[in-house]
């Protein structure tokens, strides 16, 4: 691959930029400074960028966050902070969500630059199950369980929610398990019942489950990128 090429796509910089620091003697190959994009750059090579080693993103990657309140799930927003501050890894820009969480929604959010894996993850045909710990303003009645297990309507959908199971911990807390990913759909669920969600906290995707701080982020286990699959 060539050095101009290796270093914009590592860098996340301009080819106008990566030959600007070339030529400053920014970047060595081996320990050798290199000033031409045209070099031919081998696998086993070491790129060092301004005393920094390069290291190589060859394979997709799979990481969980804990997400905390404030934060955008995109990878650039002009209004709020993204997800990616917590993502000390190379090239952080070519990851994205597989299934995003609203600004003031907390708990676990993944990440990766596979476009297949996480198709799996949020496309509905995969029925893929997203737990959540629920807070809401109004008392819970236990008749919710059956409202909530039956499908809701929601205002401006034409189908009902698919079967979504409630677990009620106590009159202010639920824990609340559905299979699709409809716009802000479990406040809205609990919106066509008359009470309004305080906090939002989603625990678990799949069989992958929340074990990080808050802020947190960690790579997933092969056992755990494997479940989607």
């Amino acid at each position: 691959m060539r050095l101009d090429k290796f270093l914009a796509h590592h860098l996340g910089a301009s080819r106008t930029i990566v030959t600007k620091e070339l030529k400053a003697k920014k970047v060595t190959v081996d320990g050798e400074i290199i000033k031409s994009g045209a070099y031919q750059l081998l696998p086993e090579q070491v790129v060092e960028y301004d005393g920094y080693e390069i290291i190589p993103v060859t394979n997709n990657r799979y990481f969980m966050l804990n997400k905390p309140q404030g934060y955008v799930c995109s990878t650039d927003d002009p209004d709020h902070p993204t997800i990616l501050y917590f993502i000390d890894e190379p090239m952080p820009e070519k990851l994205h969500a597989a299934g995003r969480l609203d600004l003031d929604t907390t708990g676990l959010v993944l990440l990766t630059d596979d476009g297949k894996w996480s198709h799996r993850i949020t496309s509905p045909k995969h029925h893929c199950e997203k737990v959540y710990a629920v807070t809401v303003e109004q008392p819970l009645c236990i008749e919710l369980i059956d409202i909530f297990k039956n499908g809701i309507q929601l205002k401006n959908e034409k189908s009902l929610t698919k079967p979504a199971k409630l677990n009620i911990i106590d009159d202010f807390h639920a824990e609340l398990t559905i299979s699709e990913g409809r716009y802000h759909q479990v406040k809205r669920m609990f919106a066509a019942v008359n009470n309004h969600v305080v906090e939002l906290h989603r625990k678990q995707i799949g069989k992958v489950i929340l074990d990080i701080p808050e802020g947190e982020y960690r790579p997933l286990s092969q056992d755990e990128i494997d479940s989607f699959n």
